[in-house]
């Protein structure tokens, strides 16, 4: 119908017609004639514009029609036009309702991610402030540990400087190089857990900071949609943007848009896990750490008190027997000054017989007799020249078991005095020392 209303009819110029020559035989001719042919002569020979009265009626008649026509097709076209404004504006207001509660259902949207994002946000940042305090535990840990390595290994230095036969492999010295291992260990443990702690804090910032990223991003989408929600037809801010309509390849969609939300907030949920395992990891670790270096402590403690018992009792008892090696030696040197007195005490006798045996060799011609005086006078002479010899002989073994005696007394002095050493590094330097080891609780980090 609107091509019927939008046609052109068909116009006439009569003063064209009336102007222009027409070809013979044609309608237009024929009435051209007529009309010539009834003008009489008085118009002969001269072209006329006159219609017939039929031709008037029947253009009155067309005009009727016509005009009855346009008034029926503009009509409909009125009332048409009417519906369609009432279905375009009711479908507009429908459309753009729709649209202004479907932004409102996709703020709530965001408005539930970011609240989770920012929720996921705050609590690996708590989680990361924990992990945080448990890593300068950690470090307080690896420096306190130094303290028990330095004590341990200032403990051999010093023992090993002991003398003599003290300078042994014993318990106390097997204790403290197991005790040296075990810190190393320890202090190797301690740094790998650090690491270990490290790497998370660094692997949770990063995803809180992606996280913060996409809340920020939602936070950004959420005032847009929020103020696209309150654009109404009234606005004075809104305008034409013939291509805002078209879709770009690289936007998501509603799913991948969900997706991606939620899986950083996946990562976030198994970041914190991580970190809530590592901190238990991490209180295991110190607690079992300072356990071990303590009772090592107290096993090489207990060593260190064995062994100054030890030595003590030894010195003890090595003074002891100096004690007896003196008064031996001063039995001795008596026993000497004995013997060599009754060395001397033999010299008159000695002399007085070898006298008489000398005076009685002048005896002249047969007086010079071996009477029994002469043979007593001999065998007196044999028998304390014996008594010299056996108290020669014996004087030889006191003096050679004083010397034995003053041997045994520098050993024994000697031992005294490395015992006394040993006893003054175990007890008065290395055991003092030990008493600066590091509690529990600092071993712990605090």
């Amino acid at each position: 119908m609107s091509a019927q209303v939008l046609a052109s009819r068909p116009k006439f110029d009569t003063r064209r017609v009336a102007q222009e020559p027409l070809a013979p035989g044609t309608p237009e001719a024929a009435v051209n004639e007529g009309m010539l042919t009834s003008a009489g002569e008085a118009t002969a020979g001269y072209r006329s514009a006159k219609y017939t009265p039929d031709e008037w009626h029947h253009n009155n008649q067309s005009a009727f029609h016509q005009a009855a026509a346009d008034r029926d097709r503009s009509e409909r076209l009125r009332q048409e036009t009417r519906q369609l404004c009432s279905r375009t504006q009711a479908a507009t207001l429908a459309a753009q309702a729709e649209a202004t509660r479907q932004l409102g259902e996709r703020l709530q949207d965001t408005h539930f991610w970011r609240s989770e994002l920012q929720r996921q946000a705050e609590a690996l940042a708590a989680d990361t402030e924990l992990l945080q305090a448990q890593r300068r535990r950690l470090e307080r840990a690896l420096d306190a540990a130094d303290i028990p390595y330095a004590i341990a290994t200032d403990n051999l230095a010093c023992r090993g400087r002991r003398l003599g036969s003290d300078l042994v492999r014993d318990a106390v010295e097997v204790e403290l190089l197991r005790e040296v291992e075990l810190i190393r260990n320890v202090q190797e443990l301690l740094k790998r857990t650090l690491d270990q702690a490290i790497n998370q804090i660094r692997s949770n910032r990063d995803v809180k900071q992606t996280l913060e990223l996409d809340w920020s991003d939602k936070y950004e989408a959420y005032n847009m949609d929020d103020q696209c929600g309150r654009y109404n037809n009234l606005s004075a801010d809104i305008q034409y943007h013939f291509n805002s309509a078209k879709l770009q390849d690289n936007v998501s969609t509603h799913e991948t848009w969900t997706k991606f939300t939620q899986d950083n907030l996946v990562l976030a949920e198994r970041e914190e896990q991580a970190s809530v395992s590592l901190r238990a990891l991490i209180d295991r670790v110190l607690q079992d750490t300072a356990e071990d270096l303590r009772a090592q402590c107290t096993v090489v403690d207990r060593a260190f008190s064995q062994r100054c018992e030890e030595m003590n009792e030894a010195k003890v008892r090595l003074e002891q027997h100096l004690n007896q090696i003196l008064e031996q030696i001063g039995g001795q040197e008596k026993n000497i000054v004995t013997l060599q007195q009754a060395i001397r005490d033999k010299e008159a006798p000695m002399k007085v017989a070898q006298s008489r045996l000398y005076q009685r060799s002048f005896r002249p011609n047969m007086e010079l007799c071996r009477d029994s005086s002469q043979l007593r006078l001999v065998s007196e002479v044999g028998q304390i020249t014996d008594s010299i010899e056996a108290l020669k002989q014996k004087l030889e073994l006191s003096r050679e078991s004083l010397r034995n005696l003053e041997d045994t007394r520098m050993a024994l002095e000697k031992e005294i005095a490395c015992k006394a050493n040993s006893l003054f590094i175990d007890r008065d330097k290395c055991m003092t020392h030990r008493t600066r080891y590091p509690t529990v609780i600092r071993l712990t980090g605090y």
